[in-house]
């Protein structure tokens, strides 16, 4: 394996992590509907996320997580239970395409890189909705879920296609993200504060 190999193949993993970061099943879903298409090489291990049976569960998967992130209150209990969940989803997208790696390598970057960006990813958006909701008693939530859902698809469809380019994207969104939450946690100084 070359080493442009081996970054796109990295590059791969960590830019559908990141996208699990915003919804769990939909960068898993593309990748199954990209496996099966032969789009997307698997590591034996995970050949059955190419099979029409996935397909069909992580459709059903991602439809449902989808819509429960439109109902309000659903959506801040689904960040408690899809922040672990996350990390855990990263690790296994990551591992599923770092191909032709030894294993001591592939399950170590899937671990760190993989799980540790999906756990930053859906830290920073579970913030954003508890922002929204403080500030706008819950009706802004379904911007973020919109904005989740728009990014976890143009995430996943571009690690396919420009894996480095997933990777840029992701740096981008992560600087907004925390440039966003750090206005909203700043307040202005007055001067009469001591």
């Amino acid at each position: 394996m070359s080493n442009l190999d081996l970054a796109l193949s990295v590059g791969l993993g960590i830019g559908l992590a990141a996208a699990t970061g915003f919804r769990l099943f939909l960068p898993m879903l593309i990748l199954s509907v990209a496996a099966y298409t032969g789009h997307a090489n698997l590591n034996e291990g995970f050949a059955w996320l190419g099979t029409p049976a996935a397909i069909i569960m992580l459709g059903t998967a991602a439809i449902a997580e989808i819509a429960a992130f439109y109902v309000p209150g659903v959506d801040n209990l689904l960040d408690t239970v899809a922040t672990p969940a996350a990390v855990v989803a990263g690790t296994i997208v990551s591992a599923a395409v770092m191909t032709d790696l030894p294993p001591m390598v592939k399950w170590t970057a899937a671990i760190i890189a993989g799980g540790g960006i999906a756990g930053i990813t859906q830290g920073l958006t579970a913030m954003l909705r508890a922002k929204s909701t403080i500030f706008t008693g819950g009706l802004g939530n379904s911007a973020v879920a919109t904005a989740e859902l728009g990014s976890a698809s143009l995430i996943s469809l571009l690690a396919l296609a420009a894996p480095l380019a997933a990777l840029g994207l992701i740096i981008l969104l992560g600087w907004l993200a925390f440039r966003l939450l750090r206005g909203t946690a700043q307040r202005p100084h007055r001067p009469n504060e001591q």
